[in-house]
């Protein structure tokens, strides 16, 4: 069951309030700082620095940016991405980022899905396919072999972060891998806070001889039961273009649009 309009408008605004404004730390190392009209996350070494969400018009959108580009910059960040939404205020702060000297990536939707019916969803594997539980360093090599394959660039980032959650806060992640024998074929994960009403699926890469299998489905309704068992109510992802058609037919509804935009040291 996809969720109606109305509902979706008060998801937005839970999900803003919980996964953005209120957010936590995604790795042991990193914190969430809340300074001036922006909450933003700042870790070491691999970690991912960034904005998360900000609160600025018009007259201080600009002097807020500068701002956040001197503190990272001071930090000795190489780079941090400014997670910008559709419905975000100013309506041009894309255009004011963009002058600032940030690069947009590819655009991402945002999806949401209502667990108590992903959980609903047939878990039965492919002919040929098992799954397996990452618990550690070995199962996330292979996850990192399967984001090479899948996606055609390495992830040490996502690495360290994995192995830190795997080994500090394993209550915060569910990794799980599609395996063809002894080949992976498929890596996923889930992100989730205890007490929090949203779970985030990341991941869900598949190498290219094993796409249209199903095994993307497989891996989005074996952790809707995880989820379910842990009494979360909603799945959230930032979508691709190839994977926003499958949410859909699952029964995932549209928040907006996400973008990306990336500052690097290099290039300012």
């Amino acid at each position: 069951m996809t969720i109606d309009l109305d509902e979706l408008v008060k998801v937005r605004a839970h999900f803003d309030a919980e996964v953005r404004e209120g957010a936590q730390a995604d790795a042991p190392r990193g914190h969430v700082e809340r300074a001036g009209g922006v909450v933003r996350h700042v870790a070491p070494a691999l970690g991912w620095n960034g904005v998360l969400w900000s609160d600025r018009d018009e007259g201080t959108a600009d002097a807020e940016i500068a701002a956040q580009v001197a503190f990272f910059a001071g930090r000795g960040c190489p780079e941090f991405e400014w997670k910008l939404y559709d419905y975000d205020r100013p309506a041009d702060l894309g255009d004011r980022l963009r002058a600032a000297g940030f690069v947009p990536e590819p655009p991402e939707t945002l999806m949401v899905g209502l667990v108590s019916e992903l959980a609903k969803l047939p878990v039965e594997p492919p002919e040929g396919i098992t799954l397996r539980v990452v618990t550690d360093e070995a199962g996330v090599d292979l996850m990192m072999r399967v984001h090479r394959e899948a996606f055609g660039r390495e992830r040490p980032r996502i690495r360290e972060q994995l192995l830190g959650k795997l080994r500090d806060e394993p209550d915060t992640i569910a990794a799980v891998l599609a395996m063809a024998g002894d080949t992976p074929v498929s890596a996923a994960r889930m992100e989730m806070r205890p007490g929090l009403a949203f779970a985030g699926l990341w991941g869900g890469g598949t190498i290219p001889e094993w796409r249209g299998r199903g095994i993307y489905r497989l891996l989005v309704a074996h952790r809707a039961r995880l989820a379910a068992e842990l009494g979360i109510a909603y799945l959230q992802v930032d979508a691709s273009d190839d994977s926003r058609p499958i949410l859909e037919r699952l029964g995932f509804g549209v928040l907006g649009m996400t973008v990306p935009y990336m500052w690097t040291a290099s290039a300012s």
